[in-house]
């Protein structure tokens, strides 16, 4: 199920690379991403879809069978018990294709992410 990436220059292109009951799980995340950080930026990298505030916040990727979100591992790590039933890695977690999508959850770690990420811009602020 995975798309020509290489050839995809925008989060609009990689989710019509995909078939309509995947486009709306995508723009479905997409749309709880952006919720949850407002103030961050889309663009693709690894050619991936990701989102960036003072640096990566997050990632996501379709597969044959789930779709990756990759949050970093602080995040993997901070929200553990939460993703305990999901497969993951140190730094990903695989969501199931065919279950609804942790809205909550995933709003939760990306707000992580935001306040992780404005924390380390004001810590370099501050030794300028």
């Amino acid at each position: 199920m995975e798309t020509n990436q290489a050839t995809v220059k925008s989060v609009d292109e990689y989710i019509a690379n995909f078939p309509a009951d995947i486009q709306d799980i995508l723009q479905k995340l997409r749309k709880v991403i952006k919720e949850a950080a407002p103030g961050a930026t889309e663009k693709i990298s690894y050619q991936m879809p990701a989102y960036d505030l003072f640096g990566n916040l997050v990632y996501f990727a379709v597969h044959k069978k789930h779709i990756g979100f990759y949050p970093t591992p602080s995040a993997i790590e901070a929200f553990k018990k939460e993703l305990s039933e999901y497969k993951g890695s140190k730094g990903a977690v695989q969501f199931p294709l065919g279950q609804p999508l942790p809205d909550e959850l995933i709003k939760r770690i990306v707000k992580f992410r935001v306040a992780e990420n404005e924390g380390k811009a004001e810590g370099k602020l501050k030794k300028k």
